[in-house]
């Protein structure tokens, strides 16, 4: 493991290219020798709006931009927030940590199951238990998407958001220093059939949260990334095969459901989330699809696919995440985690965080907000999350590239404590420090696994020939 290259985590910790108004002040001592003493001030330049507040548009009605715009309408500013498909369910597995329920004011009644227990399945099927050392009232909680992000719109739309049902198709940037965005965009707020109407719209700050396929990034020339392909099935199954689910989640690794990810089955209200992803061979996903759904044959048999999803996810940031008084939030920005492919939290998190930068900066809407303000969200999010990212990407590169490498993963998934470590940072979201003792132990362990899982795959490759 030691050997594995810690890669830069692309677009992360930038240096401002503002510079900072230094102001130097005199002060006397009580023994009247006179010392210099210099003091580092944020001078507020901007200057201040007349005759209205703040004007932001949100792009994208997801977690990112539900969460941004009902944060910026909170804090005094007039909000716009732009989706097209206000239906949309996206291909999500649709887990959410504990910690979002609590930090979001989520009513219980939008989770569908809340799962306590974890199957994970190895490339020989061999199933390792995972949950026991959940406490009575931890749980994961399993979501729609078409559910959780209408209520955070329509949250954000009682706390004085506009929603507007419109497609942006275009942004332009201004030309001179504190002048607005413009914004066009077809508008299909009560229109009928598929023809809408085209309209404009000027804003002081723009904030990108239209996932990754963003507009808004290619405006501001905020640089491509990889992507996976992730393909999901919902699939009703009979109510016998559903008490299976109650309560549990399954993941499937291996080569044949995918080359550099996981398969899944997760539970939802009355159906189960069958699907898959992979960054390498987006050609072959439909073919990962049908492995995917063949390892889990014997318990959704008899099921009926009831809707089929696929969309593009973010494998790291993008090169640029800030431009002027614009900036990219969730899947527009990247942050989708490696190994997990967790992206619902992280979204809503970075929109509130951007938000509450422009509120700041904007003192409640009263002031213009420069490029430093939201600067100040970017710096936030990579000091807190960074960790987080980076040893994902590592677990990614060490068990996810081989199917020998995927057995010593799901075996060193069996230890409680690794159990313990996973679920303490994934349900309250912080790299948890362990014990000095027990991390010695585990990295023994982990080298074993490895060891054993490469033996056993050269005998089953005699065995082969």
């Amino acid at each position: 493991m030691a050997s594995v290259a810690l890669k830069s985590f692309t677009g992360l910790r930038q240096s401002s290219p503002e510079k900072p108004h230094f102001v130097t002040q005199t002060k006397a001592t009580p023994n009247l020798q006179f010392r210099r003493r210099f003091y580092v001030s944020a001078a507020k330049t901007s200057p201040k709006i007349a005759g209205r507040n703040l004007r932001v548009a949100v792009v994208g009605g997801g977690p990112a931009g539900g969460s941004a715009a009902e944060t910026l309408a909170k804090g005094g500013v007039e909000t716009f927030l732009f989706e097209r498909k206000l239906d949309n369910c996206k291909p999500c597995g649709g887990a959410i940590p504990l910690c979002m329920v609590g930090e979001f004011d989520l009513p219980l009644d939008l989770i569908d199951r809340r799962v306590t227990k974890m199957k994970m399945i190895s490339p020989s099927n061999v199933a390792v238990d995972i949950g026991q050392t959940l406490k009575p009232h931890e749980y994961i909680g399993m979501v729609r998407r078409e559910v959780l992000d209408a209520y955070l719109r329509e949250r954000a739309a009682e706390n004085g958001a506009n929603v507007i049902n419109g497609l942006v198709m275009k942004l332009d940037l201004p030309k001179e220093r504190n002048s607005p965005y413009v914004l066009h965009y077809t508008s299909y707020d009560g229109k009928k059939g598929g023809v809408g109407e085209k309209k404009t719209l000027e804003v002081d700050a723009v904030i990108g949260a239209d996932g990754a396929n963003s507009r808004v990034a290619k405006a501001i020339d905020a640089g491509d990334y990889d992507y996976a392909i992730a393909f999901q099935e919902r699939i009703k199954i009979p109510d016998d095969k559903m008490v299976y689910y109650e309560n549990l989640a399954e993941m499937y690794v291996g080569d044949d459901v995918s080359p550099d990810f996981y398969g899944w089955v997760f539970p939802k209200c009355d159906h189960v989330a069958v699907g898959t992803g992979t960054v390498t061979h987006k050609a072959d996903i439909k073919k990962f699809q049908i492995a995917t759904r063949n390892r889990a044959r014997d318990k959704i048999s008899g099921g009926k696919i009831i809707r089929v999803e696929a969309h593009p996810i973010p494998e790291h940031p993008r090169p640029r995440r800030l431009a002027g008084r614009v900036a990219l939030v969730g899947d527009a920005a990247g942050y989708v985690t490696k190994c997990s492919g967790e992206g619902i939290y992280f979204a809503a998190k970075s929109g509130r965080m951007c938000a509450e930068a422009i509120v700041e900066g904007s003192e409640n809407g009263k002031r213009m907000v420069e490029e430093s303000d939201l600067r100040k969200y970017l710096e936030k999010w990579d000091k807190t999350y960074w960790p987080t990212y980076k040893v994902l990407d590592v677990l990614q590169k060490v068990f996810y590239r081989s199917n020998p490498a995927r057995e010593a993963f799901v075996e060193m998934c069996a230890d409680e404590y690794v159990q313990k470590m996973t679920f303490d940072s994934y349900l309250y979201k912080r790299v948890v420090p362990g014990n000095p003792l027990e991390d010695l132990k585990l990295a023994v362990n982990t080298i074993g696994s490895l060891v054993r899982a490469n033996a056993l795959s050269r005998e089953m490759d005699k065995v082969s020939l």
